[in-house]
């Protein structure tokens, strides 16, 4: 099976890259699949920064060994489209699968130019591609105040307009089930999915407690800063933390939001010398799993949500503790995928201090709730995310000839997630 995958890729720093690794890296381990990555342009150089963000060294961007990577499109591009249905032509590709959120191909500020990013899988299909969209968030579920728009109404019909374009793909599949249900009753849509997001390795990695607490007990904050993830309040929260567990270090991980740069930087000016706080800026990818199986607790200070959550789904991979704000469609992920996480209120410093608190106190509460998101993270492997999503295009592809022997398609039936109804495709991206 050859497949094109549209995705940022590392290393690209922009929102998604990781997740886009990871699939590849799992279909690069499929003798059954040919990949080629369809990536965004990188720029010439960036730089390596040390524990406290400074910057001390320019590193060249050089491609990661090992995969067919192809930088045919560049964010803000207008002629992204264009760009790639050529390439995509070129290749002739059994499948085209969309890695996407809103602002993939431009953000906010460049509305035509991240719209017409995303009319790309519409013309994909309409050039004769079988084409897939994994869609991370839909805007209906995104709190647009912390999004950098002149008109929130225009904006709102905007994405209405582009979930409809996106809709136009052979199908989509969406990591929550609150996405699921707004795009069956808001839009009608009769070709969603509702996938899994999984962790980021073929099986997680059993906690090693004899590397927690020792000698201090990390509260690990990681993402892309500046927008919905911010770190206010977590800074307000931790002076409260040490005075009941002196011992605590807060470690944060991520590089700004692309639209919001020096932002990281400037919470860090802002922090007294005398706090054992580590900014690290963007974590390489080969230092992760040491960075997570050192963590005592996860936190995720977020105003609001797009979409599932990568780094509690790492918390998961590693067995690590989560303490979140409380965003409704955190708290349905934590119960769909029986996520162990403690919930503070939004904004509110002295409840997340006190959450973070009753873990770090508790022994017993932390090991539960490691070993409860171990678990979590045995079901919903990368493999097995992986695997499911090579069924439904094959499924797909026999659909096709099958079609075709009959002399047209097979008429698009509607994929429900009662999982009373087994005769339903939910259940063949793993989750029903």
């Amino acid at each position: 099976m050859r497949i094109c995958l549209v995705a940022t890729f590392p290393p690209s720093g922009r929102q998604l890259n990781e997740y886009a690794f990871h699939i590849a890296r799992e279909l690069r381990r499929r003798s059954d699949v040919e990949l080629t990555i369809l990536a965004d342009e990188l720029t010439d150089c960036h730089f390596v920064t040390d524990r406290h963000g400074k910057p001390i060294e320019l590193v060249k961007q050089t491609e990661l060994p090992g995969f067919n990577v192809i930088r045919c499109w560049k964010f803000g591009d207008l002629a992204n489209p264009v760009r790639l249905l050529r390439t995509i032509r070129q290749l002739k590709p059994d499948v085209v699968w969309y890695n996407l959120v809103f602002s993939t191909f431009a953000t906010p500020e460049n509305p035509v130019a991240a719209f017409a990013g995303l009319t790309a899988p519409a013309l994909t299909r309409a050039a004769g591609f079988f084409t897939h969209i994994t869609l991370h968030h839909i805007i209906e579920h995104v709190d647009v105040s912390n999004v950098a728009v002149r008109s929130e109404r225009l904006f709102r019909m905007g994405t209405v307009l582009a979930t409809k374009a996106l809709l136009e793909a052979n199908s989509v599949s969406v990591l929550l089930p609150g996405y699921y249900q707004t795009l069956l009753t808001k839009y009608s849509a009769t070709n969603v999915l509702l996938g899994t997001h999984g962790i980021f390795a073929p099986a997680p990695c059993p906690p090693d407690f004899s590397v927690r607490g020792n000698p201090d007990q990390r509260i690990l904050a990681l993402g892309h800063w500046g927008t919905y993830k911010r770190l206010e309040t977590l800074m307000q929260a931790f002076p409260l933390v040490l005075k009941k567990v002196p011992h605590a270090r807060l470690v944060i991980g991520g590089a700004n939001h692309h639209t919001k740069p020096g932002y990281w930087e400037s919470v860090r000016a802002a922090q007294s010398p005398a706090l054992p706080i580590d900014f690290l800026g963007y974590v390489p990818e080969e230092n992760i799993p040491q960075l997570f199986q050192t963590t005592s607790v996860l936190a995720l200070p977020y105003d609001s949500a797009t979409g599932a959550s990568g780094p509690a789904h790492q918390a998961c991979e590693y067995g690590v503790p989560v303490v979140s704000a409380r965003l409704p469609d955190f708290e349905a992920m934590a119960a769909h995928e029986n996520m162990a996480i403690r919930f503070y209120n939004v904004g509110d410093p002295v409840d997340l201090a006190d959450q973070l608190v009753t873990i770090l106190r508790s022994p017993e509460l932390e090991r539960r709730m490691a070993e409860q998101n171990f678990a979590a993270g045995l079901e919903m492997s990368m493999t097995n995310v992986v695997h499911n999503y090579l069924r439904w295009f094959e499924l797909n592809r026999i659909r096709k000839q099958l079609g075709t022997a009959r002399g047209g398609p097979p008429p698009r039936r509607q994929i429900a997630l009662d999982p009373a109804q087994p005769e339903t495709v939910s259940s063949d991206l793993g989750i029903s």
